[in-house]
Parts: C-alpha cells; structure tokens; sequence
C-alpha cells in the first residue's frame, strides 16, 4: 500500500510539472517559468474562435452545395421533369412547323397558281415582331433559356398560322369569285369522243389539203358523220352564227368571257342564235362539211385575247390522265388537216 501511495505521488507530481512551461533566461543565465500575459491568452482564444467559425462555414458551405435537403431533391426532380416536359414539347412543334410548311408550299405554288394570284413573301410569313423583350421574367425562372426559345417558335408558329388562315379565307373569297370563271372556260371536247378515234389533225402547222403546203392550223379537226351533235365547250353567249361559201362554212362564234371565244366550223346545222346564253354540254349544231372543207368534220378553236390556242389544253373535265396523255400524242401527229 505505501508502494501504491508513492506511485501516485510520484505521477501527481509529473503530471503537475508537464503544465509547467519553462524558458531560458539569458540575463540570469537560469530556467524560469513561463507565464502568459492576459492579451496572449485573449488572443489566442479569439484565434481559436475564429478558426472553429470558419471551419464550421466550410462545413456549412460544402453540405449546402454537395448534400440536397428532402426539400431540395424534390424540386430538383420536377425541374427534371419539367425539362423533359419542355424538349417533348419543342419536339412537337417540330412537327407542327414542318406541316405549316407543307401547307405554305401548297398555297404558294398550288392554289395561288390556280387563282392566278401572287404568293406571300417569306418576310410576310416570318410574321416577326420588335420592340422590348417580352420574355424577361420567363429568364429568371430555371430552365429559363430553354423556356424562352420553345415559347418563342410557339409565338412565331401562331403568328405564322394566322398568316395562313387569312391566305386561305382569301382564296376561299377568290374561289366563290372563280366558280363563275371556271364555268366559263373550254373545258370539254366538242363532240362525243370518249375513245379518241374522232380527232383527226391538231393543233400547229399541217399540210393543207387543197394546196400541198405547210400552213399553220388553227384548231383541232374532228371527224364525224354528218349531223353529229357538236356542244358548247363552256358557258358563254353565242357572238356570231354565220354562213360562208368557202372558209369556215356554217360556224359559230361564242364568247365565254374572262377573254376566251370558241369557233365551230363547218356546220350543217345551227342550233342557236346570236344573243342566246349557252351552258358548257349544250347542243349548239350539227357537223357537216360546208366551206373549204375535205369531207365531214368539226374544226374547233379556242382563242384568248384574240390569240389562238392548243385546244388540247382544256380538256381537262373530260378525260382521265392516261385518255390526256394519248390525245396530246394523236394532236401532235405531224398529218393533213381537213380544212
């Protein structure tokens, strides 16, 4: 027991001499004991504060950066989300452009053709808009960016389909305007001639048949028997009903209007008379061979602005397309007319 009591005297006492710091002193040329002003040990204290505040705003810093709350991984999943929502998004309208555009292509070279009618310029189209920045406080938002160009392209896109909405009413006005016009352009064949075996000599220059010689034809022969039933091609009002020795013989003059005539030559019988309304399939007259004529036929011509023209290219309500293509072969057939 005395043995323990002076172990532990003896640690007590090393224990008390390890809290004792001590110094050289030169002067007395001895160890002292050191001792700390007040200011060190404020000083110190201060210092090791300072450290555990900014060591602590490391921690807070690093943890607010690296380590999301419940909170924060939430709404970092709808803003996901919300991303892949918008790029879905910006994918339809992809499509929807590319459909706007096959309807400005059809307006422009399809309907506004036909209308005779110019197309609308792309500047008209683009449908741009100045003036101040109108997508502000979308920037502010996350994912802003994003926003702002998807919510432009669905501007432009609306403003580009209100362009063509009026286009199209524009052209419906113009269609309702065109049915009369329509109506009033050759449009048929002359005579019944759903097999092609009627049409003897077209349109250009042919061997005329009295005098051997190259000379330009002005119309279209048909061959038929005498007393066929010859139509008006269009609506119209008949201009001149005429009889020649020589020439077109017995003919037929009608005005369609829209500057378009028609001439029925060669006739053996009238059916109308000057003044009358005609309607595009109405029986007009009947073939025959008067005049400077070879034999029983129909000369027919289409003229506009007094300028003659290939009545071939108005058979379009007649004939199926492959019916087309043949008659075109047998017009362009470098033969004799008849007249």
């Amino acid at each position: 027991m005395a043995g323990l009591s002076r172990k532990n005297t003896i640690f007590g006492s090393f224990k008390r001499m390890k809290k004792i710091k001590y110094y050289f002193n030169p002067k007395t040329l001895s160890y002292e004991t050191y001792k700390r002003s007040g200011w060190i040990k404020l000083l110190t204290g201060l210092g090791v504060f300072s450290f555990s505040i900014i060591l602590a705003l490391i921690f807070f810093i690093v943890f607010n950066k690296f380590i999301d709350t419940p909170e924060e991984k939430v709404l970092k999943n709808q803003n996901t989300d919300l991303s892949a929502e918008i790029e879905n998004m910006d994918r339809q309208l992809d499509v929807i452009a590319s459909e706007l555009d096959k309807l400005k292509n059809k307006d422009n070279d399809v309907y506004r053709s036909i209308y005779e009618v110019a197309p609308i310029s792309d500047k008209l189209r683009q449908a741009g808009t100045g003036g101040t920045d109108q997508y502000k406080q979308l920037r502010k938002l996350a994912g802003g960016e994003l926003l702002v160009a998807v919510k432009k392209r669905m501007d432009l896109l609306e403003r580009q389909f209100d362009v063509q909405e009026k286009s199209f009413d524009d052209l419906l006005a113009l269609a309702e305007n065109k049915k009369d016009m329509l109506a009033h352009i050759p449009a048929i064949q002359p005579v019944a001639n759903k097999k092609l075996e009627r049409l003897a000599s077209g349109f250009g220059y042919r061997i005329d048949p009295f005098y051997r010689t190259q000379k330009f034809h002005a119309g279209m022969d048909f061959t038929a028997p005498r007393g066929t039933e010859v139509y008006a091609t269009a609506d119209g009002v008949v201009t001149l009903v005429k009889s020649e020795l020589w020439g077109y013989g017995q003919h037929i003059i009608i005005s369609h209007g829209y500057s378009f005539e028609t001439l029925y030559g060669h006739l053996s019988k009238f059916k109308v008379k000057v003044g009358q309304k005609v309607t595009r399939g109405q029986l007009i007259g009947l073939v025959g061979s008067t005049g400077k004529s070879t034999g029983p036929h129909l000369h027919y011509e289409v003229h506009k602005n007094g300028e003659p023209l290939n009545p071939a290219f108005f058979y379009h309500d007649d004939l199926t397309d492959e019916e087309y293509s043949k008659l075109l072969e047998i017009a362009s057939s470098p033969n004799q007319s008849f007249d």
